[in-house]
């Protein structure tokens, strides 16, 4: 997601920071360079237009030409800019009404039923009472696919099955909702290849009979200028109240998160970005702006982290750090800490520069699950006493694991070698305070090579190293062997 427009503009502000002083030439120059990266991300010309014009007013202001660091001062511009053009601060669900009803509308393929139940489990994880509504009596299976997604998340779905009248379905729906004293009632409704007359109508009809607090329009991210088009027609008919943009985890331009704000007038309220059901964000302007700009989004990914972590686990791992005790059984259990956060290559795009490293091929999930695999191949007495397998102990764990035992022997010397830095009290101390503070509870990653606390991606080398690769910024060379005097 936004890894074109990402590039150019950190290409744009290198120019910018090294300028010593701010003048109509330079300005202009970079300032062509951002309206080209904003329409090549298939953001609407006008907004890229306007976008543009508002910076190099404000850029050429007296504060700025005038300050010691112009360049920098340029870079917040664009930054805030961002962050107004996509609404400045997130949008809450319109909340207040016993059941509080949603309704959810777009095109058919743009990923409604999907995104209902995720937004289901996303409203039960915050304690949340929820009954979904299977009103989509159109596409084949429509209804059985919202069951089965609400049996996975523990969800239950009103549903009737032969029965055409989609209002009525909606208003009995709305009945059960309240017998079960739901707080919120979600409606999936059905969609179409375009806007229809007969679609819109219903909709409408859907929306009255239920007095729906809440019309979010789902909009697949992918469509780019033509997701806005969708979107300001759905308003022009339901006057949506928000707006959910899905796939874009596949979608490198991202313009209609740019654009769709600025052109309908309303709110993004949550984003798609993976199959997973727990792959539904709240929208937060000033962190999509961060993560377009390459400053990364760090308090995303602490939430997530406090969230997903197991807070007891952590401290145990920071305790058998401290003691030097920690054996291949941790560190098991630290490679699933990280698989909860979306795995490494996840991690890291919410990272300053982390975009850089995606595509790596030794971040691939595949590869952890290969050391996952070597781990769950070692007996108990393997796990506890990594120093103790020999070569036919190596060559049995290969064979059970599937891997090679050139892959096994590389993954215990690396860890060996990771206990052997770890003797190192100074990197203790950094590495338990990264635990602790600067990383928000993410104690189990921050001991798997210093994630945390040894310096953000100069941290990587000791994880890297265990799965078979070193990262550029490793800060820890092995000392050298002191030659005997003859």
């Amino acid at each position: 997601m936004f890894e074109n427009l990402s590039d150019k503009f950190q290409e744009v502000f290198r120019k910018l920071r090294g300028q010593t002083t701010i003048s109509e030439s330079n300005i202009a120059e970079s300032m062509q360079d951002v309206r080209d990266a904003l329409i090549d991300a298939d953001v609407n010309i006008e907004i890229a237009d306007e976008f543009v014009s508002e910076v190099r007013q404000a850029c050429l202001g007296e504060a700025v030409v005038k300050s010691v660091t112009p360049g920098q001062q340029a870079v917040k511009i664009v930054h805030d800019k961002l962050v107004e053009l996509m609404g400045s601060a997130e949008a809450e669900l319109n909340t207040g009404a016993h059941p509080n009803i949603i309704l959810m509308v777009g095109l058919h393929g743009s990923g409604k039923t999907t995104t209902s139940a995720k937004l289901a489990l996303h409203l039960k994880n915050k304690g949340k009472k929820v009954l979904l509504a299977a009103c989509d009596v159109y596409r084949p299976a429509a209804i059985e696919q919202l069951k089965v997604l609400g049996g996975e998340i523990g969800v239950p779905v009103y549903a009737e099955e032969g029965v055409g009248d989609v209002p009525g379905i909606a208003l009995r729906a709305l009945e059960q909702a309240r017998n079960d004293n739901a707080d919120f009632l979600i409606i999936d409704t059905a969609g179409r290849l375009q806007i229809d007359t007969a679609m819109v109508q219903e909709l409408v009809m859907v929306s009255s009979v239920t007095q729906a607090g809440e019309i979010l329009l789902v909009a697949d991210a992918a469509l780019g200028q033509q997701a806005v088009s969708v979107a300001r027609h759905f308003n022009d008919a339901l006057h949506i109240t928000g707006i959910v943009l899905t796939k874009l985890d596949g979608d490198a331009r991202g313009g209609a998160a740019l654009s769709i704000r600025k052109v309908t007038g309303c709110p993004v309220k949550f984003t798609g970005s993976g199959e997973k059901l727990e792959d539904l964000d709240v929208f937060h302007p000033d962190r999509m702006a961060s993560r377009i700009l390459g400053m990364g989004d760090v308090v995303s990914l602490v939430e997530r982290a406090v969230e997903k972590i197991d807070q007891e686990e952590a401290a145990k791992f920071e305790e058998k750090i401290r003691k030097n005790t920690f054996d291949f059984d941790d560190f098991l259990g630290q490679l699933r800490q990280m698989t909860r956060l979306g795995g490494l290559e996840a991690i890291l795009k919410f990272l300053p520069g982390g975009d850089k490293l995606s595509g790596i091929a030794e971040l691939a999930p595949s590869k952890f699950a290969g050391m996952e695999a070597i781990i769950l191949s070692m007996t108990k007495y393997e796990r506890a006493n990594a120093e103790q397998i020999d070569m036919p102990r190596r060559r049995r764990i290969a064979k059970g694991s599937g891997r090679s035992v050139e892959e096994v022997s590389q993954l215990i010397k690396q860890f060996l070698l990771m206990k052997k830095v770890m003797k190192n009290n100074s990197l203790l101390d950094r590495m338990a305070g990264g635990m602790r503070g600067g990383f928000g509870g993410m104690g189990g990653m921050g001991g798997m090579g210093g994630f945390g606390g040894m310096g953000g991606m100069g941290g990587f080398g000791g994880m890297g190293g265990m799965g078979g690769f070193r990262m550029r910024g490793s800060n820890y060379t092995p000392p050298k062997k002191k030659r005997r005097k003859k």
